[in-house]
């Protein structure tokens, strides 16, 4: 009970230290629920074309740790652990509010079809005149890579049958030659296949995995989500697998920037619970001067350097006080924190 204790000091020290650095639209989401709180605009946003979900809470209970939360919620283990910098994955303190990162900026190019960004461990899909779905996904391990590049959903099957390759047989010489549906099916229940050999978007029989770098390659969903998928996507879809961390997008007017953790940070992120302290790149900065274009003039750089150290994968605004607001507008401005 007294390690326990101590560990719970050390977070909620270490989270009032990474608090008083963040700028002010992302501080008052780790505030404590004893305290009243401010409502943030993204829990209940406004209609944008550049983001889809919203943010939520989620107060701990005793005996919680975030990889077996992560599936309750729907979210992935590696973005509750980067929303919520400080807070003990294991042993979180009982009440601690919990940031649920459902809101999402949408990857830059085409909005078509299936799009997997790599840089935020997520998957969008986009069907004509239907709202955007977003959902948490497992990726490639250390040491194997989920590829990059454009290809179509080549066919999909139920309850598929799992023909392990040289490398799982490798990492398990005992595995049978032709694994049948069932509890040690690791395609889970709905299977999608790629026009890339030996690359799917699939379930798992392993939910834990789902928001993680626990593949050889391929695409993992919950089982609920790649179900959903299933039933909406048809052979030929496209299927887009970008690596982008960084995203900006405009709500209510105002430019918003969500970073993630890079594809090395990620990782470790996974394995240790913990993010690498790294600079600021300029080319974030210059993402963000050319998607402000002319409002360039509004942005607040001391927000976009403590966004992009912090690396939360929270969608946070960046133009700074807008010109006096007509009557109609100010309600909405006034909820833009």
């Amino acid at each position: 009970m007294t390690e326990r204790r101590s560990r719970s000091a050390r977070s909620a020290a270490l989270l009032l230290l990474v608090a008083l650095s963040l700028p002010a639209c992302v501080t008052g989401l780790f505030r404590s629920p004893e305290k009243p709180r401010t409502r943030y605009l993204l829990e209940n946003p406004p209609a944008s074309a550049d983001l889809v979900g919203r943010l939520s809470f989620r107060e701990t209970r005793t005996e919680d740790t975030l990889i077996d939360l992560a599936p309750e919620l729907g979210a992935g283990y590696v973005e509750l652990l980067a929303a919520n910098p400080g807070v003990d994955p294991w042993l979180p303190p009982k009440g601690t509010r919990l940031v649920v990162p459902a809101a999402r900026l949408l990857p830059s190019g085409p909005r078509e079809g299936i799009v997997v960004n790599v840089g935020d461990l997520r998957l969008y899909y986009f069907a004509k005149d239907a709202p955007v779905r977003s959902y948490p996904i497992g990726i490639a391990k250390d040491g194997y890579a989920t590829p990059l590049g454009v290809t179509t959903v080549r066919a999909k099957r139920e309850n598929p049958a799992w023909v392990p390759g040289e490398s799982a047989r490798r990492d398990d010489p005992k595995l049978a030659a032709r694994v049948e549906p069932g509890p040690d099916n690791p395609l889970g229940s709905h299977a999608l296949y790629l026009g890339w050999p030996t690359y799917l978007i699939h379930g798992t029989n392993d939910p834990r995995g789902v928001g993680r770098h626990s593949s050889r390659g391929c695409i993992r969903l919950y089982p609920a989500h790649i179900a959903e998928l299933y039933a909406l996507v048809a052979p030929g879809t496209k299927v887009r697998v970008v690596n982008e961390p960084v995203k900006l997008g405009w709500i209510g007017g105002e430019l918003y920037l969500e970073v993630n953790p890079d594809a090395d940070d990620s990782l470790e992120l996974d394995e240790t619970g913990k993010l690498p302290t790294t600079p600021v790149s300029r080319e974030v900065r210059a993402q963000v001067s050319r998607a402000a274009g002319k409002q360039a003039p509004r942005l607040d750089w001391t927000k976009v350097d403590a966004i992009a150290r912090g690396r939360f994968g929270i969608p946070s605004r960046i133009t700074g006080t807008a010109p006096a607001p007509t009557p109609a507008s100010a309600p909405a401005q006034a909820r833009s924190r």
